[in-house]
């Protein structure tokens, strides 16, 4: 080593002891603007913990100083999915094409001079939200309730079940479970449904 190299170890011995022993944020000229971690936070929220000392690069240039870390705020809330307001209706088997339909035989029954008290449609009961038995229409009275089916099978197996509480023809079942005609007066019921059909 010779006399003149000795200047120049001596400054860069002198600038990296400066460098480590203040850390990076005293490498700026002090006419320089004060950093942001100088002054209190007008937000209200604390500070974040500054590190004592920073690592330096190799070239002596600070690396740039951490990020702020900010207290999580309540995530904006969109609007909330919209559900529709009612489940999507239920489509019912079509009656085939000549068999009456559930109202037009409690009209027949009426005409007939048979009683047919407070009719109800229940066709959602044969849906699978109500009792699924696949039907297509219903409408019950406090004298019989009238099944249509969409095929004859279908309108049998039913009333097999039913046993001598039913009666069929074609597609339609007259159901007199929960009904109170008198046995005797169900052969009317059956004949004004005959000839619907």
């Amino acid at each position: 080593m010779t006399l003149r190299s000795l200047p120049a170890v001596g400054v860069l011995l002198v600038a990296v002891a400066l460098t480590a022993g203040c850390g990076g944020d005293d490498a700026d000229p002090p006419s320089a603007a004060p950093s942001v971690s100088s002054f209190p936070a007008a937000t209200g929220l604390p500070d974040a913990p500054t590190p004592s000392a920073a690592p330096s690069s190799p070239a002596g240039v600070a690396p740039p100083p951490a990020p702020r870390s900010v207290a999580p705020s309540a995530a904006p809330q969109g609007p909330a999915p919209r559900r529709p307001a009612s489940p999507p209706p239920v489509v019912l088997p079509q009656r085939p094409a000549g068999a009456p339909g559930a109202t037009q035989v409690i009209t027949a029954f009426r005409a007939a001079g048979l009683k047919v008290p407070h009719p109800k449609d229940r066709s959602v009961d044969c849906g699978p939200d109500g009792l699924g038995l696949g039907c297509s229409e219903i409408v019950a009275t406090d004298a019989v309730t009238v099944y249509v089916f969409p095929d004859e099978t279908s309108a049998s197996d039913l009333a097999e079940t039913w046993g001598g509480q039913s009666y069929r023809r074609g597609a339609v079942v007259l159901n007199y479970l929960d009904a109170k005609t008198p046995a005797a007066d169900r052969p009317r019921y059956e004949k004004v449904l005959n000839s619907l059909g």
